[in-house]
């Protein structure tokens, strides 16, 4: 079982997100999973975060397609940030595009956090989407 000090749970699907909470139970022990609708609402709170010198997310469950800001949006945001620290964010989406795909191999040239990407529904998740490790599934 993985301890992490903060996860971020970042789509408007609520049955998505109610499935990423009782999929993290066993595999993880974390006493602060926030939920977002959105990616400006978890790019707020993360911006707030950094600037009091408080606990940052080590993994981020990020759905592409989101109003307001969606996790492309975010992720462009993300990298301007000043963060030294390392962030697992698990990419989740609906989409059977093959330029989804293809932007999220773009985006893992550029960002200095470990992209994995997930297609939805998601079934299981492992230890390994909260470690450092490269997947595609």
């Amino acid at each position: 079982m993985k301890k992490l000090s903060s996860i971020f749970i970042v789509d408007d699907d609520p049955i998505t997100v109610f499935g990423i909470k009782k999929m993290l139970k066993p595999v993880a022990i974390c006493d602060d999973i926030q939920i977002f609708q959105n990616g400006k609402e978890a790019f707020d709170a993360l911006a707030e975060r950094l600037t009091l010198e408080q606990d940052i997310p080590e993994v981020i469950f990020l759905d592409i397609n989101m109003p307001i800001m969606d996790g492309w949006d975010f992720l462009e945001e993300l990298i301007g940030l000043d963060i030294h620290d390392r962030i697992i964010i698990n990419m989740i989406t609906s989409s059977i595009d093959p330029s989804d795909y293809q932007r999220w191999n773009d985006f893992k040239e550029k960002c200095p956090h470990q992209l994995n990407f997930k297609n939805k529904p998601i079934f299981k998740i492992e230890v390994s989407d909260l470690e450092g490790f490269h997947m595609a599934s």
